[in-house]
């Protein structure tokens, strides 16, 4: 009698136990699902007769205004591999897609591997030349770029005739130096940061002389953080050359982050920024909020 009673009150407790057990299970991923990558985007591995090697290309293409027949404005990152600036720089495109802020842009990462001496112009002065023995690579990178890289995208993309650049630091030099000396493959040019201080500043004395050069149908989104020193100085050259040749220079935004952002921190923000600045779409505020944003609204109990 006793061990009939026992049992029976364990099948009870277990009876009981059972809804609970299947609350606990469900939601429970099974070992068949397993974990699923997060894509972002496409990496291609282009073999480069110019630099002799392969290079990672990457590409981030708009979803959410996605259309068969649109075409889009590439903007070609410099230090663009997958541990490099591809990533984050995606991501703001992202951000202008979803949200509608700006354009839909094509993204391309360019990797860099050796960036001192692929986003360098030849140095000049003796002490440049002895200290960095390797660098001077950047009309060889540009080759690359205009020769390699912007055929191969254009062919599998649906790209339009408007392309930009934009590159930190170095590759931001690389971007101050392509406008200057090669100003018809990129239409706008986002230099975060630029380090003008290369070759005693020599680019920023080389833009005095744009004077000669028709640059009025580009722009240039040029930013600075707290660096100062030789790079600010450099920087400050520059656009005075700039505001010097009115009519025939650049449209030049200038960016001044000096007071809350490092050269580590700049080139996301800064870069946020230039892309609203230069493709921003008009977001009409309603003239009316909603009845959820005025205090004590209602809705409209006429409208269906």
């Amino acid at each position: 009698m006793r061990l009939f009673i026992l049992l029976s009150a364990t099948a009870a407790l277990i009876v009981a136990a059972l809804p609970a057990l299947a609350q606990n299970c469900v939601g429970r991923p099974s070992a068949q699902e397993g974990p699923a990558p997060i894509v972002i985007g496409t990496s291609w591995s282009l073999s480069s007769t110019v630099l002799g090697e392969s290079r990672q290309i990457n590409v981030w293409a708009p979803t959410a205004q996605a259309d068969d027949d649109r075409r889009y404005t590439v903007l070609y990152v410099l230090d663009g591999g997958l541990d490099q600036d591809f990533q984050h720089v995606a991501g703001l495109a992202q951000l202008g897609d979803l949200s509608w802020t700006f354009e839909p842009l094509i993204v391309v990462g360019v990797q860099t591997r050796n960036r001192r001496a692929e986003l360098t112009p030849p140095a000049k002065d003796a002490r440049y030349v002895a200290a960095f023995p390797e660098a001077g690579g950047a009309t060889k990178f540009l080759r690359f770029l205009e020769q390699e890289v912007i055929p191969f995208v254009e062919a599998r993309y649906p790209a339009s005739d408007r392309r930009a650049i934009a590159g930190e630091s170095l590759a931001g030099l690389f971007v101050l130096d392509t406008l200057l000396h090669a100003p018809h493959i990129f239409d706008d040019h986002f230099a975060i940061s630029p380090s003008l201080w290369w070759d005693d500043g020599r680019l920023a004395r080389d833009a005095a002389a744009m004077a000669g050069l028709n640059l009025s149908g580009e722009r240039l989104w040029l930013a600075m953080a707290d660096e100062g020193g030789t790079m600010q100085s450099a920087v400050d050259a520059f656009r005075e050359a700039v505001s010097s040749s009115p009519g025939t220079g650049p449209t030049l935004r200038y960016d001044d982050r000096s007071a809350e952002e490092t050269h580590a921190t700049v080139y996301h923000p800064s870069l946020l920024d230039g892309l609203r600045a230069f493709y921003g779409t008009p977001h009409d505020k309603p003239e009316t909020p909603p009845w959820y944003m005025t205090p004590g609204g209602r809705p409209d109990t006429a409208v269906r």
